[in-house]
């Protein structure tokens, strides 16, 4: 094999090599607690099959829903979270409320996403997650004492070494990182 013909291989198996790793789910980048892929857009990841379908398939739980907008979310797609959110059945959970809260905050619409927040921490005052996401709101508002707040409510649910304590107090001390 000439070395021309071996730098064509290269780029063709390399080439196709990519094309099979990027055609299945991507995992959301950035969260440790969402394992779940993300899959292309018109289709959500079925859990129980461990693979992207349509989003209209049938038997697809409104758990499975919120998990999937929330891994949208994490991977930047706000508006397809919130597209996904609005399929579930029960709109009124701790959980729904809260991933609605931080699509919105991440499109700029923060004080719409504390309205989400609230509606969540009334559902469920120990869901360390919501708490750290509405501190994270105060903090882009410049309310630090409210984000100190909800930094204690945080300590007092998990401890100091909870993910969502670690994460508010960092933007407490960083807010450019929000």
């Amino acid at each position: 094999m000439t070395i021309m013909s071996a730098r064509i291989a290269s780029i063709i198996l390399g080439g196709c090599l990519a094309a099979s790793v990027f055609s299945g789910p991507v995992f959301a980048i950035g969260d440790n607690s969402s394992a779940t892929p993300v899959c292309k857009k018109g289709e959500i990841y079925d859990q129980k099959t461990k693979k992207c379908v349509k989003q209209q398939s049938a038997n697809i739980s409104d758990k499975n829903r919120a998990d999937y907008a929330y891994s949208l979310a994490k991977a930047g797609r706000y508006e397809e979270a919130l597209a996904m959110l609005d399929t579930i059945k029960d709109q009124n959970t701790a959980e729904v409320l809260n991933y609605r809260g931080y699509a919105t905050r991440k499109l700029g619409r923060t004080d719409e996403g504390i309205s989400y927040y609230l509606q969540s921490v009334k559902m469920d005052p120990q869901y360390a997650k919501v708490r750290e996401y509405l501190g994270e709101a105060y903090v882009i508002k410049g309310q630090f004492d409210l984000a100190k707040e909800q930094l204690k409510t945080i300590k007092a649910i998990c401890g100091t070494t909870c993910e969502e304590y670690q994460d508010l107090n960092a933007a407490i001390l960083n807010p450019s990182k929000i």
